[in-house]
């Protein structure tokens, strides 16, 4: 039963860095569900758009969305356990760190990006998605006349 337990931590060190959580967050309360953990993304910029790749563990793809607003490109995540009648009687929790719920992260590409030249695919919790850089648009000249009285 000792190897299930979690590690103890310095409650002091955790009291100079934070000493609301370091109160709350005895040795043996369930831990925080940071959400500085989730979505983590990585940017890299290519000559002809920039590649994304967005860490999610434990979401399956049918659990992932994306969406293309007003320039905005948000990624939405939402995950579940699924638990069988009388899994509740079989044991008590001791810890319990996975994820459960729903995630979301917003970026700024562009007003020119349209949707259907964005690229996305998942692999093994790993969302990539390719977004172009957006074009710029020869400006047509405009041909003034000046009347003539």
């Amino acid at each position: 039963m000792t190897m299930l337990m979690p590690t103890r931590r310095n409650f002091f060190n955790d009291l100079m860095a934070d000493p609301f959580d370091a109160f709350f967050n005895a040795p043996f309360t369930p831990a925080p569900k940071s959400s500085s953990t989730l979505m983590r993304t990585d940017i890299k910029e290519h000559d002809d758009g920039f590649e994304m790749t967005i860490d999610l563990p434990g979401f399956k793809k049918e659990d992932v969305q994306a969406e293309l607003k007003d320039g905005y490109l948000t990624v939405n995540a939402e995950t579940k356990t699924e638990t069988s009648e009388g899994d509740e009687k079989k044991g008590t929790w001791v810890r319990k760190e996975r994820f459960e719920g729903k995630c979301s992260r917003t970026f700024y590409v562009g007003e020119d990006v349209k949707e259907e030249d964005i690229k996305a695919r998942f692999e093994n919790g790993t969302l990539v998605i390719d977004v172009p850089k957006p074009q710029p648009q020869p400006k047509l000249e405009e041909k003034k006349t000046i009347a003539i009285a």
